[in-house]
Parts: C-alpha cells; structure tokens; sequence
C-alpha cells in the first residue's frame, strides 16, 4: 500500500506539471489580454463594471509577474506561488490576496459537489438493489425508466423546476443567498438528481452480472437466500466500479457547479473562475485550475485506496488503479 501511494504521488506530480503547463499555454492563447480589454489608450477603463485599473498600476503588475519575460519564467511563477502558498493577487483583485478569494469561495463550490455525490449515492443504490433484484418486472422498469429521466434532463433545468416547485408555489426553501443549511437543498438536488440516474442505473447492471456469478451459485447452493447473496458478496463487488466514477464525477460535478452557483446565487469559486477566464486574469486562471487539478487527483487517489480496502486482493497484487 505505501509503494502504491508513493508511486501515485510521483505521478500526481508529473500530471500537476503536466496540467499548469496546458492551462499555461492556454490561457496564452486565447486572443486578448486582461490590459488590453481593461485599459484603453488613456488609462480609461472600459468593461462590464467599469473596473478601474490606471497604468502605473498596470506596470505594477506587469512587473510582478513577469508577464515581459520568458514563458518559462512566468509560468514557474504561477507554479511556486501556488505551491508556496504566496499566490499573490489576481488582476481583477488586486487589494485581495487570491489565496483569500480561494478559502472564501473554494469550499463552497467543494462542498456543495461532494454533498451531492453523496446524496445522489444514497438514493442511487437503494435503487440500484431494487432494480436488480427485481430485474425485468414493472419495479425495475419504473425506477430504471424515472432513472432515465433524471439523467436526461440537465441540472440547470432540474434546478428550474425546483424553483418554481418549491420556491416560488410552494415556498418550502429560499432560492437566492447562502444564510444556512437550507439555501444548500435545492441546489444540491440539482446536482444530485442526474447523478442518481447514471449511478443506479450503473450498480444495477454490476450488480445483475454478479447475481449471475458463479459463486452466487455457490451461496445458493449451500442453502444461502438472495439476502445472503446481495448483501454477503454481489453487493460489495459490484460496487467496485461504481466507486471508479466518484473521481471524474466529482470533477464534473465541480465544474457543474458554475450554472448552479449562479443560479441560487452561491459565493461559490465557479463565479470567479468564469469571471477570471473571460477577463483574462492569469493568476487567478492558473491558480483555479491547478487548485481543482489536485483536488481531482486526491479524490482519484482516495477512490484507489477505497479500492484496496473493499478488495482485499486488489490490495495483496499491488496494483490498484
């Protein structure tokens, strides 16, 4: 289990490098800059809110992150400021550190994905059981077809139906701000509702092919009911692939958080990531990107040790993931 974790580590590295340099480049290459859509010929901004930038502070600027010198340069000042912690200040923020804009708004938008993820878990394999147990009658019909459904509508739809169901006709929960717990229900079931479709849908079909194993046929054999048999074994094995989509799922969920955020009107990060991506501000690109990067690349880590420890075999072979 160390050498694994060790290993992953080494490749958690190279991926991260891998990553600031393709956002690097990127970013580089999107036409215009945050000077040239800010500041016009005589220091006068112009843009959606008028934000206000003076050339001297603009040369400052340019001065501190090197933006006139090599790319080397300027991207491994994005990377050491990152992961020093001394991110700096981001063009759009300058009297703000940006590490300050992040532990603002970053658990936010984290934790309003994993308590989706784990929603949309708890609903979907209950589901997922039923389905499978009760396989090719009007039970796994019903639940594989509102399944369907849920999967095939997008969040931001969903969240629209929430609102006017249960904000504006009902009044049961707000839908703008963040003063509490329940300003995180309706966007959570945003979130969580197509999750719970894709992943039952996902356990049903494992679990089905585990039913029909042989060493199902074993416990039946030795006097064992369908209890023991999903809920023994079949269960905890086809689970396995499940857990394989937590990672990518929590990386869209983190992403997809950007319309919900805006919606229920949540200080999340995906507001000033798509802000900094439109205005230009590279570090506060950079710093975004590297920051979900490595979130990302952790929970991946996190679902392979979760692997081992579900798979005792996994765990001897030395080769999770």
């Amino acid at each position: 289990m160390a050498q694994f974790i060790a290993r992953r580590f080494l490749y958690m590295i190279l991926a991260f490098v891998v990553i600031s340099l393709v956002t690097y480049f990127l970013m580089k290459a999107a036409p215009g800059s945050f000077l040239a859509m800010n500041v016009g010929v005589n220091g006068a901004s112009f843009g959606a809110d008028q934000f206000q930038v003076s050339p001297q502070v603009m040369q400052s600027i340019i001065n501190h992150y090197h933006l006139n010198a090599p790319w080397y340069v300027q991207w491994w000042g994005f990377v050491k400021g990152f992961v020093t912690l001394h991110m700096g200040t981001s063009f759009e923020y300058p009297n703000t550190p940006t590490l300050q804009l992040i532990e603002e708004t970053f658990p936010v938008s984290l934790s309003l994905a994993l308590i989706s993820i784990a929603v949309g878990l708890a609903v979907a394999i209950p589901f997922g059981i039923i389905a499978a147990v009760r396989a090719n009658s009007w039970v796994d019909s019903t639940t594989m077809f509102a399944a369907m459904t849920g999967t095939a509508i997008p969040s931001y739809i969903i969240a629209v139906f929430l609102i006017l169901i249960f904000g504006v006709w009902t009044h049961l929960f707000p839908i703008l701000g963040y003063q509490g717990a329940q300003y995180y229900v309706l966007p959570v079931l945003s979130l969580a509702i197509p999750m719970i479709g894709a992943s039952s849908r996902y356990l049903r079909n494992s679990l089905i092919e585990n039913l029909h194993s042989e060493y199902v046929t074993a416990i039946f054999a030795r006097g064992g009911t369908l209890k023991d048999a999903v809920f023994g074994n079949a269960l905890r094995n086809s689970l396995l692939p499940l857990i394989t989509t937590i990672g990518p799922l929590l990386a869209g969920l983190m992403m997809g958080t950007v319309f919900i955020e805006e919606m229920f009107g949540l200080p999340g990060m995906g507001h000033i990531f798509v802000n900094a991506a439109g205005r230009r501000d590279y570090p506060l690109i950079m710093d975004s990107a590297m920051l979900y990067a490595v979130v990302i690349m952790i929970m991946n880590l996190l679902v392979d040790i979760i692997y081992g420890v579900l798979d005792p075999r996994i765990r001897r072979s030395g080769r999770m993931g």
